[in-house]
């Protein structure tokens, strides 16, 4: 693979030249791909861990955000299907909150493109067409951030600094507003099979919030439930790697595809 550190809007924080799978990062609401450095970073030699750069935040802080979530995902989609990145390795999605949604668009639109995920791994989040609307975006400034105090989405070492949560408030209720008024178009089932994380004490997914994701895909459909909040991924995040990690190495054993031997 090239040894780049982009691949359109995704960014190839550890690169791993012999990677014979990949797994794609998709941050939560008012992340960036930098959350996903330490996971790059934890990643084995034979799979390669790309975290999404959304617009509007870091290297991409002049973009502006689309109106809809499924402006964002189609624009990430188009940036995997352009061949420009070399040939196609097997791929699983994976993302948390916002992320989810992210990463469930863009699966449906890589699928109609002939090229689907290998495997979608959602995290956090409830299924698509039970997605909770909100009006957390058209708040006031304080009232977004006593939601990020709530979620605990944000550092607080941010959140008790004015002029820095001042900065990072524009692109958080885009965010919002993205997740907020996302609602899934009409279309056909994926056919890729579909693990659902969350945490167990998680208020922004119940169980049967969870269950719904089985509605989304003609494959299997496996939960997991893990100890801690919305985000368990901290606590947990060893655990989550090696679930991603197994996942790409299944998909990589399945492909006919030959790999260079690593040196």
């Amino acid at each position: 693979m090239p040894q780049d550190r982009h691949v359109g809007a995704f960014r190839r924080l550890t690169p791993r030249p012999y990677a014979r799978a990949r797994v794609l990062l998709f941050p939560h609401g008012g992340g960036s791909a930098s959350y996903y450095r330490p996971w790059a970073a934890a990643a084995p030699w034979d799979v390669e861990f790309l975290a999404a750069q959304y617009p509007g935040r870091e290297d991409r802080y002049s973009d502006p955000v689309p109106a809809k979530l499924q402006g964002v995902a189609a624009a990430l989609a188009a940036d995997l299907t352009d061949g420009a990145d070399g040939p196609p390795l097997p791929t699983v999605l994976f993302g948390h909150s916002m992320g989810a949604v992210v990463a469930y668009e863009t699966a449906r639109r890589l699928t109609a493109a002939g090229e689907p995920p290998t495997a979608l791994v959602v995290s956090g989040h409830p299924a698509p067409q039970l997605t909770r609307p909100g009006r957390v975006h058209l708040g006031s400034d304080e009232e977004l951030i006593e939601e990020l105090r709530r979620t605990e989405a944000t550092h607080r070492d941010i959140l008790d600094n004015t002029a820095l949560i001042q900065a990072f408030l524009p692109i958080i209720r885009a965010d919002y507003r993205l997740s907020e008024t996302y609602r899934p178009a009409p279309g056909a089932r994926l056919r890729t099979p579909v693990t659902v994380l969350y945490g167990d004490r998680d208020p922004e997914i119940h169980a049967w919030e969870a269950e719904g994701w089985r509605e989304v895909t003609d494959g299997a459909c496996e939960l997991r439930t893990f100890a801690g909040g919305h985000f368990y991924l901290e606590e947990h995040r060893d655990a989550v790697i090696d679930l991603l990690t197994t996942r790409a190495r299944k998909a990589s054993e399945a492909s006919a595809i030959s790999w260079p031997s690593a040196p």
